[in-house]
């Protein structure tokens, strides 16, 4: 694989974070390509974290399982991560007691790895830092390792802690000291070869491009209770809010934000929320309202493991079948799935879209190493056009209380805006006839249920078909999936095209109502064909089969809060191909 791979593990609160993305950040402006995501706990302070950073000179979309450089510090990372560690990779590490650690020279040394101590604590201290400052003396001996130049860094340094004159200079002279130690003689550096030219990309997580696709999409109103990993959407609309003018609340609970956007939607102010499972949970009476008033709704939902609190941390594919089918009754809705920072931005805007249009509640399916990972993008280029379906101009003066709910052939019916026209009708949440009214006759209940059930159909044509990646047909092996499979699989296929197998991909970022004929046809063409889930049921998989009588030659199915990494693919392809 052409790629180095770097991971620093060590305690919540160490500044993990704030040194991955500096490292992140300068290697992208020296023109590598970089993918980096982060693990932690569900703790403010304490327990074990890392980040890791994929880079190269070619585009890098997902994570490998195995890395080159460690930089531990703590005993946690120094014992843990041993393991991943490649055949030859180097360990450094600032644990003063690592003697101690029964067998862990012996371990390295079957893997040949190189173990490195150097003394970061005694050394920022004797700098006038404090412990946290361990990870700018280690920052600076892996800076060196790698073979790079200091300059670079300490420009990122200085822009990222500008704003903190004293402990700058403090950071400053860690990191020159880590990189200047002597300890580095044990350790060969690396001789990367560096970027001829810079990529015009962006390095940014998901949660940022559904941010920035609100704004483009003329979203005025948001509403949000923070829950993990949805918080940061509120945070990045929030900091935006002086300069876009749009209305961002925190408020007290899931419930409010849910009705809150539903609100401001029905009165005419584009809007959505966000939340995690456990917040989509209470959310689900809002939803049900919104398919009886025919109201658009829209909702992003974070995926994280579950059931009840789960893995609040980590990540998952499990909610698809909560977000097809929850809430009382049956209703028209659409289910969409981000699989990337591009899909999140464009994404965002047609769920609007399609929430305005066909009236219907929206549920944007992410993940959280979807809404976390940083990755790098093309430029946001593609105009997506706004549309509100909604009655204006002089045709909102020839309008009549009952073509608000009208019975149509489409299911859809004429929608405008509280106020915009003289003309009225009742908003009910009961059922009713054309006009909003309440109605509990059988004869009238059937012809207006009917109605809103044909916007189903009417929905999915309008839909696009599932994309294929790599080879069109007759693939030595396929696979379908959704939201993060496809930046996995994107990696595997070119890793794999390399050893000479065939391997394709059939991506779904339209879930419900299911294009199950795409299915169909990417079957008749390709004979060996597997499902790609982070869920234990195989959620897809079970919609696929049940809509088409299809039987997928394998699952590949993970659940244990870690999404896929490259080697995996590869492991399963050469057992099933």
């Amino acid at each position: 694989m052409n790629r180095t791979t770097l991971k620093i593990a060590g305690e919540s609160g160490m500044g993990l974070l704030s040194v991955g993305r500096i490292v992140a950040k300068v290697l992208k402006h020296m023109g590598f390509y970089v993918y980096s995501d982060r693990e932690y706990p569900s703790l403010i302070k304490g327990g074990h974290s890392n980040l890791q950073i994929d880079f190269g000179l070619k585009p890098i979309r997902s994570l490998s399982r195995e890395v080159d450089l460690v930089i531990a510090l703590d005993r946690a990372g120094l014992v843990e991560y041993l393991e991943v560690i490649k055949k030859g990779g180097i360990l450094v590490h600032g644990y003063e007691r690592a003697h101690l650690i029964k067998g862990l020279k012996e371990k390295a040394k079957s893997r040949n790895v190189t173990l490195v101590y150097l003394p970061a604590h005694s050394m920022a201290r004797k700098l006038g830092g404090t412990d946290v400052m361990v990870n700018m003396v280690l920052l600076g001996m892996m800076w060196k390792i790698l073979g790079l130049e200091l300059g670079p860094l300490e420009a990122a340094i200085k822009k990222q802690f500008a704003s903190k004159p004293v402990l700058l200079k403090i950071d400053l002279k860690c990191v020159r000291a880590g990189y200047e130690a002597s300890e580095i003689k044990a350790v060969k550096p690396y001789k990367l070869k560096l970027p001829v030219k810079k990529p015009k990309t962006l390095l940014l997580d998901g949660n940022m491009g559904i941010a920035l696709g609100a704004i483009e999409a003329g979203v005025r109103t948001y509403f949000q209770y923070p829950m993990s990993p949805s918080s940061s959407i509120l945070m990045y609309l929030a900091n935006f809010s002086h300069d876009t003018r749009m209305l961002v609340r925190q408020v007290e609970d899931e419930i409010t934000a849910a009705e809150m956007s539903l609100g401001a939607m029905f009165v005419g102010s584009r809007s959505f929320t966000a939340t995690s499972g456990g917040g989509y949970d209470l959310m689900t009476e809002t939803v049900s309202l919104a398919g009886m008033t025919e109201t658009p709704w829209v909702c992003v939902l974070c995926q994280r493991p579950g059931p009840a609190t789960g893995l609040p941390t980590w990540t998952a594919q499990g909610d698809l079948n909560m977000a097809i089918h929850s809430s009382h009754g049956e209703f028209p809705r659409l289910v969409l799935a981000a699989s990337d920072p591009s899909s999140c931005y464009e994404l965002i805007q047609h769920a609007l879209n399609y929430a305005e249009e066909f009236q219907i509640p929206v549920i944007l399916l992410s993940e959280k190493n979807i809404c976390e990972a940083q990755a790098m993008v093309e430029p946001f280029k593609a105009k997506i056009p706004i549309k509100r379906g909604l009655v204006t101009g002089k045709a909102l003066e020839d309008l009549k209380p009952a073509d608000r709910f009208k019975i149509t052939k489409d299911g859809v019916s004429l929608r405008w805006l509280p106020g915009s026209s003289s003309t009225g009708y009742f908003g009910n949440g009961d059922e009713h006839k054309e006009d909003g009214t309440l109605t509990e006759r059988g004869e009238e209940v059937v012809p207006m249920f009917d109605k809103r059930m044909r916007k189903l159909e009417t929905l999915k044509k309008a839909l696009p078909d599932p994309k294929i990646y790599g080879v069109k047909s007759d693939a030595d092996i396929s696979f379908i999936g959704w939201g993060s499979s496809k930046p996995v699989m994107l990696d595997t296929i070119e890793e794999m095209r390399a050893q000479g197998k065939k391997v394709n991909y059939l991506h779904y970022e339209y879930l419900w109502p299911l294009k199950e004929k795409a299915a169909e046809q990417f079957f008749k063409t390709n004979k060996n064909v597997h499902i790609l889930e982070g869920n234990y049921q195989g959620q897809l998989a079970n919609l696929i089969e049940s809509a088409t009588g299809l039987k997928f030659k394998g699952k590949y199915l993970k659940y244990n809060g870690r999404g896929f990494f490259l080697e995996d693919m590869m492991d399963y392809i050469n057992k099933h191909s």
